[in-house]
């Protein structure tokens, strides 16, 4: 796939910047509006769903977001998925699969947004996110294929990013906007 070959080097400056310079939300404003879905400073267990709000075009939706799970791969397919092995050495790919249902609001006629505050953690840091890689994996949909989305339709879109091998826990967030993010965490063994 041709994203890969340009995703890698981008995908290290974007691990290189967030551990050198923190992805802190120290700034986080304590009079968010409160939500019916557990609050973001709750841990969540692997497929229990939120209730988030997106502006879509043609309008705003609710949907539920549920993590599901988080297959990590192996060190060799890491190597084999990036054009400069070098630089993905001592990495993992660890892609989330999220599921997202249409619970109110306009019929969506072009490509979803609800999957852009999608985020991947391994043991506090962010991950390098690795476009063009998700599509592939079994169960995932590719966002820009979803041409109509009507209320009560569920999608799973997945995001693939780079992780240090031997993490002991990956965090998938999501988060309306700037909010504070809702946490699933999928403990390694």
């Amino acid at each position: 796939m041709p994203f890969r070959k340009t995703a890698l080097p981008l995908a290290l400056v974007a691990l290189t910047l967030t551990a050198g310079c923190g992805g802190g939300d120290d700034g986080v404003d304590a009079k968010s509006p409160a939500k019916s879905s557990p609050s973001a400073t709750e841990a969540l267990a692997p497929g229990e769903s939120v209730t988030g709000k997106v502006a879509e075009d043609p309008g705003t939706v609710t949907y539920t977001i549920a993590a599901r799970k988080v297959d990590v791969g192996t060190e060799a397919e890491a190597l084999k998925a990036v054009s400069e092995p070098a630089k993905a050495k001592g990495l993992v790919l660890a892609t989330a699969h999220v599921t997202y249902t249409h619970q109110g609001g306009p019929a969506l006629t072009d490509s979803p947004e609800v999957g852009d505050g999608t985020t991947l953690f391994a043991d506090g840091q962010r991950g390098a996110i690795l476009i063009g890689a998700a599509e592939d994996a079994a169960g995932c949909e590719d966002p820009y294929d979803v041409e109509s989305w009507k209320e009560g339709e569920s999608h799973t879109f997945c995001e693939t990013y780079l992780v240090p091998a031997h993490a002991r826990n990956v965090e998938v967030h999501w988060s309306e906007k700037d909010d504070e993010p809702y946490v699933w965490a999928f403990p390694q063994a």
